[in-house]
């Protein structure tokens, strides 16, 4: 197998979930600053033309961060990351999917449109960007309260919520250094959520 990646906070998911599960993938670069994930010979193996992607053993493809996490979930099964109960699998999913529709959306909208790091291929609306920080912002609170009841996000089990929303929470600190928005990151159930994660080998 192979991973097509670049840096990014969804390929850096991905290496995460890896280095918590034991496991090693050739890494092939992809230099999004230079749109090679534009090109037609990207756009075979990805037609969305993002990162990361997984090619397989037979040379098909595997696309989207959290599928290919499962992918790898389904081949080492341990550390388990996406819960063995069904509850324990459908409260890891909300989670999961919390932090990548109410923060990660909005601070990464906030990141392209203030930014303006691909204004050479995008439209980008400083004001747009501006809500958007807001409201990742404001999101932040059901984060902080969360970890006010339970040690991780979806309970008291690491997994791949907490990878997601860490890679997303670090990527939000390099938001707010190249926009100048604040979102608020330094709140008690938070900062001591992310001190633990920090400190996770597969984070460093």
């Amino acid at each position: 197998m192979k991973l097509h990646e670049a840096e990014s906070p969804n390929a850096r998911r991905v290496h995460v979930f890896l280095k918590e599960k034991g496991v090693e993938i050739e890494s092939e670069p992809v230099d999004i600053r230079a749109a090679e994930n534009l090109s037609p010979e990207f756009l075979a193996k990805n037609p969305a033309g993002r990162v990361p992607v997984l090619e397989l053993d037979d040379g098909s493809f595997i696309a989207e961060s959290v599928a290919i996490s499962r992918y790898i979930e389904a081949l080492h099964p341990e550390p388990n990351l996406f819960g063995k109960t069904a509850e324990d699998m459908a409260r890891i999913e909300m989670w999961n999917r919390r932090a990548e529709f109410n923060f990660a959306q909005n601070a990464a909208m906030a990141f392209r449109n203030i930014s303006g790091f691909f204004k050479d291929r995008e439209v980008c609306v400083e004001e747009w960007g501006r809500v958007c920080a807001e409201e990742a912002k404001n999101q932040l609170g059901m984060f902080e309260d969360q970890l006010g009841k339970t040690a991780y996000l979806a309970g008291d089990a690491f997994s791949i919520a907490d990878i997601s929303f860490g890679v997303f929470y670090g990527f939000a600190e390099m938001v707010e250094k190249m926009t100048g928005v604040d979102f608020e990151r330094g709140r008690p159930n938070l900062t001591r959520w992310y001190g633990e994660l920090s400190s996770r080998p597969s984070f460093g």
